[in-house]
């Protein structure tokens, strides 16, 4: 898979097209969760996607350290259903923790993490700090990676 990072402006109008819908068919259809996706956050994230055959299949957007939480952090992790089968989950953590790195000079990360995942997202050295919580109706953890 080929990953991608580009800030909102870099992205083509059919990129950025690419990632509302997939972002909608997975957050919004797939998890029966009306929410506000557009959130204006997009514009000062740096957006890290993954193509398949000329189709964005793998997302997600980084933030810097205070723009999101006090550390940098990793949101809106998503990899079109069909793909997942493929571990681009992991390809794609992999690289967002890389352009973090790269990107900001930082190691410490936040992310609020959908619960169910906690596994997976431990298997990237995440560790949960507190407890559980809602968010948008989805039972989330709060996880930090040092």
């Amino acid at each position: 898979m080929n990953f991608q990072i580009k800030t909102f402006l870099e992205l083509t109008t059919t990129e950025l097209y690419q990632i509302l819908q997939l972002r909608s068919e997975v957050f919004v259809v797939e998890q029966d969760c009306v929410y506000q996706d557009v959130d204006f956050k997009d514009q000062k994230s740096l957006h890290v996607f993954g193509t398949k055959n000329d189709k964005i299949v793998a997302y997600t957007r980084i933030f810097k350290p205070g723009d999101y939480f006090t550390n940098s952090s990793i949101g809106r992790v998503v990899v079109a259903a069909p793909e997942r089968k493929y571990g681009y989950g992991h390809d794609l953590m992999k690289a967002s923790i890389e352009a973090i790195k790269t990107h900001f000079k930082v190691d410490e990360i936040t992310i609020s993490a959908q619960k169910y995942l906690k596994k997976f997202y431990e298997s990237h050295h995440f560790i949960q700090i507190g407890e559980e919580y809602l968010e948008d109706g989805i039972p989330h953890i709060r996880m930090d990676r040092n």
